[in-house]
């Protein structure tokens, strides 16, 4: 029994030493990726007009998806809704929804990227959940016996390699990685 357990632990040893600091970072970001970076991009593609000035503001779009009861009680006219707060909000949301997943999956201030995305992820949780009248069965609860919720489920597993960014970071293979072998110096 001995022999086995040494075998084990020598064997998982080597992958940990050759995976090293740099595996999980870019694994973490290559999940992201494949999984969120598309969802994440078309989704601010619909907050915002087309073409050069149409991409500057955001739309009525962005106004009914992250502010919802506001934009109807008001007709869906976006000019009546105040700028401070509500436009700052929408504004910064909307872009964040384009820069922070480009900045996760390339490695640049991961750290705070991840930690962004975590907070827009809540954020878009609760906008779902409170205003767009999902049902029991999307929201899923954690710890059910199901595993398709849209909510509960899906979000966790979204947040997973962005906690583990938060902790660790993007790793050797990153422009973060980069910045911190080229300061070294």
């Amino acid at each position: 029994m001995s022999f086995l357990y040494h075998l084990f632990a020598g064997l998982f040893a080597i992958i940990q030493k050759v995976a090293g600091d740099w595996f999980l970072g870019l694994a973490a970001r290559l999940t992201f990726a494949s999984v969120l970076l598309g969802y994440f991009l078309n989704s601010a593609l619909t907050k915002v007009g087309s073409g050069f000035p149409g991409f500057l503001t955001p739309g009525t779009g962005a106004y009914v998806q992250i502010l919802p009861t506001l934009t109807k009680s008001v007709g869906y006219d976006t000019d009546k809704i105040s700028f401070i707060p509500w436009g700052i909000i929408v504004t910064m949301g909307t872009y964040a929804e384009f820069v922070l997943p480009v900045l996760v999956v390339i490695g640049l201030f991961t750290r705070l990227s991840a930690l962004g995305m975590i907070g827009f992820i809540a954020v878009m949780t609760y906008v779902d959940i409170y205003f767009h009248n999902i049902d029991e069965k999307t929201l899923g609860a954690p710890f059910d016996r199901f595993q398709d919720a849209v909510i509960a489920d899906q979000r966790l597993l979204w947040l997973f390699p962005l906690v583990y960014l938060v902790i660790r970071g993007a790793g050797f293979v990153s422009v973060d990685g980069l910045f911190s072998r080229f300061f070294k110096k």
